[in-house]
């Protein structure tokens, strides 16, 4: 079936399943190999290092962010686009989307150089983390452009109707990194400096094979080059769309870095490694809930551009049910096996183990509720509403996560830095309910989500 007819008149579920699964077992692979990265980190450098990976977080994510900024803003612009039988626009939108993967990254990773000291001791490196965390900041910002093409071209891919292919670029990336990362740390004893290198390693096999699946000619989308000269109207149509997500992302920095720097006053590098563990521990958790997101925007995208709003709700409805679902199976694993999922990551330290293991009870105890929040938020990115995306996304990071994390733990030490996250994902959902509610009952034809037939 054509793939403009098949997600004009293809059955809701069976889409919703086509393109998330790919999504979501893609992005699994990614979260459990970086799982075993810091298993490899923990167990084969020690504490001090996952530390380290902690405080290179918040780095990682604003590179993250300049590949999400113009990955998910081209994305929802191509998927608008097909859908409104605009193929020429779409490429266009591929072309200039191409260009800012590779300018952004540059001029960042110059910055980064210029001043890599001050800025590893401002996101939370001690004394003894600090050597730590440079050898490995260093050869990640090295990779940088690799990984935002890898990344955000990857969107493009899945933005035409071929959720597979990009499935596998994650996959081929996240095997070939924890392959390397075992061979550079346990075998030939590059410590951090191996787990960094095999990052880099995957990221440009996987910009290797996206860039070879737009220049092998199998894409609907081509990347041509007279679409690669940046046009103004194009760059603010992406970034309007991808600002909430890239707003994210830096408040994510930003949120990682106060957090970094309220676990030293609290709890020193111990607590901090105990958070880089359950940042581990959330990405599996959350990839396959984004995952669904991803696999339900380029339906919406396209649907909403159609003007067909019946599936647009359809499509939400189903992707809320399906993530609550996965939330909810995550939830119940994190409680029955805390010691024994933290325990992993460290070879003889009980003090970490069980820090570890009581602060992820606390700190995602609202995660039933979450996965509602992440695909609204990324609902309102796929119809090209940036206003109502950019409100939902900053809501937890700057709206609320924040304020509570400068506040809590004034009251409940290391304690509250726990508590900060459920509450202001409790407040968050509220919001995001809503706002959700809101655009669906002004939606044309439609009725509130709920009362809409599945």
């Amino acid at each position: 079936m054509d793939r403009s007819i098949e997600m004009r008149n293809g059955k809701i579920g069976s889409l919703l399943w086509k393109f998330s699964l790919p999504a979501i077992t893609g992005m699994l692979v990614n979260a459990l190999y970086n799982i075993i990265d810091r298993i490899f980190v923990g167990r084969g450098v020690g504490p001090l290092a996952i530390a380290a990976t902690t405080v290179a977080f918040p780095i990682m994510l604003i590179m993250m962010g300049v590949s999400i900024l113009i990955g998910v803003g081209a994305t929802a612009l191509i998927s608008i686009r097909l859908g409104e039988q605009k193929k020429e626009e779409a490429e266009r939108v591929a072309g200039n989307g191409m260009i800012m993967l590779i300018i952004l990254p540059l001029i960042l990773t110059a910055v980064y150089f210029l001043f890599s000291e001050p800025i590893l001791k401002i996101f939370g490196a001690s004394e003894d983390v600090f050597p730590y965390a440079r050898d490995f900041t260093q050869i990640i910002m090295v990779g940088s452009v690799l990984g935002s093409i890898g990344m955000g071209m990857n969107n493009f891919i899945r933005a035409e109707g071929n959720p597979g292919f990009a499935m596998f670029t994650q996959i081929i990336g996240a095997l070939i990194n924890g392959v390397l990362n075992y061979i550079f740390i346990f075998r030939l004893g590059l410590g951090i400096k191996g787990s960094a290198l095999a990052t880099v390693c995957a990221q440009f096999i996987s910009a290797t094979w996206v860039l070879g699946y737009f220049g092998s000619g199998r894409s609907l989308v081509k990347i041509r080059l007279k679409n690669l000269k940046l046009q103004l109207p194009i760059l603010t149509g992406i970034m309007s769309i991808g600002f909430a997500p890239f707003a994210m992302q830096i408040t994510n920095s930003v949120q990682q870095l106060i957090l970094n720097k309220t676990l030293m006053s609290y709890g020193g590098d111990l607590a901090l490694s105990a958070v880089g563990i359950m940042m581990s521990i959330g990405a599996l958790v959350f990839m396959p809930i984004l995952g669904i997101s991803q696999g339900a925007q380029p339906i919406i995208g396209f649907n909403y551009g159609a003007r067909q709003y019946h599936r647009v709700k359809e499509t939400l409805k189903k992707a809320v049910v399906a993530g609550t679902c996965i939330a909810l199976a995550f939830y119940l694993v994190i409680h029955i096996w805390p010691n024994q999922i933290a325990g992993l990551f460290s070879k003889d330290n009980i003090t970490l183990t069980r820090l570890t293991a009581h602060a992820m009870l606390v700190f995602f105890a609202m995660l039933p509720v979450i996965a509602f929040q992440i695909i609204c938020s990324h609902y309102f990115q796929a119809v090209g509403k940036p206003v109502q995306s950019t409100i939902l996304a900053l809501s937890r990071q700057v709206l609320l996560f924040i304020p509570l994390l400068l506040i809590l733990p004034r009251i409940w030490g290391i304690e509250g830095v726990w508590r900060t996250a459920p509450i202001a994902d409790a407040l968050s959902v509220i919001l995001t309910a809503s706002l959700i509610y809101l655009e669906m009952k002004n939606l044309p034809g439609s009725r509130p989500l709920e009362q809409t037939a599945g």
